[in-house]
């Protein structure tokens, strides 16, 4: 939702322009100016706190003297700040058109009040000018010491006016950059023949707008070596850093505006040959949207301890948030590094109370309870069928193939091979129940790949024949049948109370008071595990045997066997031993660990969703349940009799009055304003990472994080270029990124040369 400029006949909105836009004050006194000054009648009967809520001046309203910027990133006014810039006069020039935006028309005593108080505001400034003057000729090592924002007031020369034109050129071209996915290098240096010289692609769009007719690049060209770079690789990285910084301030500032947030990361990828953990904020904009952004990548480190320290600065002195208003954390991460992350979270609770590590929503339940198990085993296996998932979409004949071998397998259950086909062309290894699909597509997938490496036509290219081959060997190992077979059968207890966490919010409420039914039955499993290992085990064999494949140990703890003479280990308890006991524990014990007590008491509070509470009979203990945001909520005090007005408006609403079914429905009310309380709490529930996001349009940063991913080669990735192309639609100051640029690593008035390095600030 863009912010409109309160001022008459100004027309700006912040979507199209990138201009500040300045909140009412609160103080009563100045806000009260602010009014006067904008001469609408309309807002003089409106509080501080409404207009500060619903009300923005644009920068054009201000003298330039008035805006400056606390910290590289942020354009902020000065405390004494008042609007004086305004257009009062051209809406006379067309007197039929209706005028939104009333001007107060004023007598000829408020008028002569207005001039006199004008006047002696000029005076005293005139005065301070000349008192600041003397001071300055008195003691002209002040003038040295130099206040910023009297250089800010300074009229550029020529020279600083070219200068900055210049970087605004290059800053233009890294953005643009950015936002197509372009790589700022065209090709490895040692594939240039040697005596060449071709330029990579951010010089070659350089020399494509001078050669286009832009003056300024031009005039540079002209003045330097024909053999040197316009910028050096050095420049180039801090300009992206800057831009980075810039794009990610302006998610930020929201962040910070609506107070309370959540934090997220996603599977560890590689960016240029290192691990990276891509990190995600929710948070509740000011049109009360749920929207989940990404705002950057965090280097990983293996010692948990470390990369828990890292995270954490990051998140509170890089990027500047206040981790006491993080409400939720989540991690999605691969095999392996699960138990990291899991100490990563610990130490941001210890910090942070309130900062409830939760499941995430994009992320089904048993596929990141497999992913957490800690057998190299399961570990394996996960990793095959994610690359069998991918083999068949790396091409539709590769799909069609399949479909071709599944419409033959279930010629007699045409509606399952349907169903099958239909799920093979999606992502379905993401799934609740990839496991039982996994083993009802296996006699398929078997039998696909071996028909594609055996294939006597030569349809397939010698690298996919290949492929085909080692993933067939790989699915067709013992192993693998016993583990997804383990694996579907005891994560079958938590499917249904998984698929309800990803469901609707009631589903959600009453999924938090299953959980003791989920654990009870995961329990009696652990009791009589010989009786459920037997079943598991005998369903594996016969499964392997349909394929034709050995039953046997594998191949590593046979080796380890070898001259043991007293060892009568079985197949059977091996698996026992080393995959389903130490599986059924872990998936116990990450269930508790993720659905702490206060995790479940949060979920509790989404009885204060209409429909959950219409499904209770609206006999509902929220304020039980609430006590741990109690100091979130603006009026703890009335919590109370605020929570049976919420109750008793639902429970005799009028017959054509549906009950809102989610938290997204209930922020949105007209309403919603008159239960301060409620609101503060559906605003916190809401960006819990176990809620999924209702409108899908503000879950835009961890789908476009997956096709930037998707998009671009390993070694082409760049931390600072993913985050233009992710967040491409953000508004950017060109202005304040030359300024940041300028004050970081030049000197006042010069720029570094084309031959000479950049200097840093020190």
């Amino acid at each position: 939702k863009p912010n409109f400029c309160a001022a008459p006949n100004c027309t700006r909105k912040s979507t199209q322009s990138d201009l500040a836009f300045f909140r009412f004050p609160r103080d009563p006194a100045r806000c009260q100016k602010w009014v006067e000054n904008c001469r609408r009648a309309d807002l003089e009967d409106k509080t501080p706190d409404q207009l500060n809520k619903h009300y923005r001046l644009c920068a054009k309203h201000f003298e330039t003297s008035m805006i400056c910027r606390t910290s590289p990133y942020r354009t902020v006014l000065r405390d004494n700040a008042i609007p004086t810039i305004f257009d009062l006069t051209s809406h006379l020039n067309n007197p039929h058109s209706r005028h939104r935006k009333r001007i107060k028309e004023l007598s000829e005593d408020e008028i002569r009040t207005l001039k006199q108080k004008k006047i002696d505001e000029t005076s005293e400034q005139e005065q301070r000018h000349k008192e600041t003057n003397n001071s300055s000729v008195q003691n002209p090592s002040a003038e040295e010491g130099g206040d910023e924002q009297d250089e800010d007031i300074l009229p550029l020369t020529l020279e600083e006016k070219e200068n900055k034109e210049y970087l605004k050129s290059l800053f233009e071209i890294l953005i643009l950059m950015g936002k197509q996915n372009i790589p700022l290098d065209g090709h490895e240096a040692d594939e240039i023949p040697e005596g060449l010289f071709t330029p990579d692609n951010f010089q070659a769009l350089l020399e494509c707008r001078i050669n286009s007719g832009e003056e300024v690049l031009r005039k540079r060209f002209e003045s330097t070596a024909v053999n040197t770079l316009f910028c050096s690789k050095a420049q180039q990285k801090q300009m992206l850093e800057i831009c980075e910084s810039c794009i990610r301030e302006e998610t930020l500032r929201e962040v910070r505006d609506s107070h309370f947030f959540s934090i997220i990361t996603d599977d560890v990828v590689d960016i240029a040959g290192e691990e990276h953990l891509p990190v995600l904020v929710r948070f509740v904009d000011d049109s009360h949207n749920l929207r989940e952004e990404f705002v950057g990548f965090l280097p990983y480190e293996a010692d948990a301890e470390i990369l828990a320290v890292k995270f954490h600065t990051m998140i509170t002195e890089k990027w500047g948030l206040n981790m006491e208003y993080c409400r939720g954390q989540a991690y999605i991460v691969s095999s392996g590094f699960s138990s990291k992350m899991k100490v990563v979270a610990s130490r941001l609770l210890e910090k942070y109370p309130q900062a409830v590590c939760t499941l995430c929503s994009s992320c089904a339940l048993n596929m990141w309870l497999a992913k957490s198990v800690p057998v190299m085993g399961v570990s394996v296996a996960l990793g095959t069928i994610e690359e069998v998932c991918s083999f068949f979409h790396r091409s539709p004949q590769l799909l069609l193939e399949l479909d071709n071998v599944i419409s033959v397998l279930f010629q007699n259950s045409e509606e399952r091979g349907k169903e099958l086909k239909e799920i093979c062309h999606s992502e379905w290894t993401v799934r609740h129940d990839a496991f039982e699909i996994l083993v009802d597509l296996l006699q398929a997938l078997v039998l696909c790949l071996d028909g594609i490496n055996s294939d006597t036509n030569i349809r397939w290219s010698n690298c996919i024949a290949g492929r085909a081959f080692v993933l067939c060997s790989a699915v067709t190992d013992f192993d693998f049948i016993v583990t997804i077979v383990v694996l579907k059968n005891v994560l079958s207890f938590t499917r249904a109370f998984g698929k309800n966490l990803q469901g609707q919010t009631s589903d959600v409420f009453f999924a938090a008071s299953s959980l003791t039914a989920v654990l009870h039955s995961l329990n009696e499993v652990m009791e009589n595990i010989e009786v459920y290992h037997e079943f598991w085990f005998e369903e594996a064999t016969n499964l392997a045997t349909k394929l034709d494949i050995q039953m046997k140990l594998p191949g590593k703890f046979r080796r380890a066997q070898q001259g043991n003479l007293e060892s009568q280990l079985t197949s059977e308890s091996y698996y026992k031993e080393t995959l389903s006991v130490p599986t059924v524990e872990h998936i116990i014990q990450e269930l508790k660990d993720i659905f702490s007590e206060q995790h479940l008491k949060a979920l509790k509070c989404l009885s204060l969703v209409p429909s959950v509470m219409g499904q209770l009979k609206f006999n509902t203990s929220e304020e039980h349940h609430a006590d741990m945001y109690r100091s979130d909520l603006p009026n703890p005090d009335t919590l109370s009799a605020e929570l049976h007005c919420w109750r008793i408006k639902w429970k005799h609403r009028g017959k054509d009055i549906e009950l809102p079914s989610t938290i997204y429905e209930a922020l949105h009310l007209p309403d919603i304003k008159f239960f301060p309380n409620v609101y503060a709490l559906l605003k916190v529930l809401c960006i819990l990472p176990v809620m999924k996001v209702e409108n899908e349009r503000y879950e835009n940063g961890r789908k476009r994080l997956k096709a930037y991913l998707r998009n671009t080669l390993t070694d082409q990735r760049s931390s600072n270029l993913a985050l233009l192309n992710i967040n491409f639609d953000i508004k950017h100051d060109l202005d304040l990124m030359v300024d940041t640029y300028i004050k970081l690593y030049t000197s006042k008035s010069e720029l570094p040369t084309d031959n000479s390095e950049p200097i840093e600030n020190t």
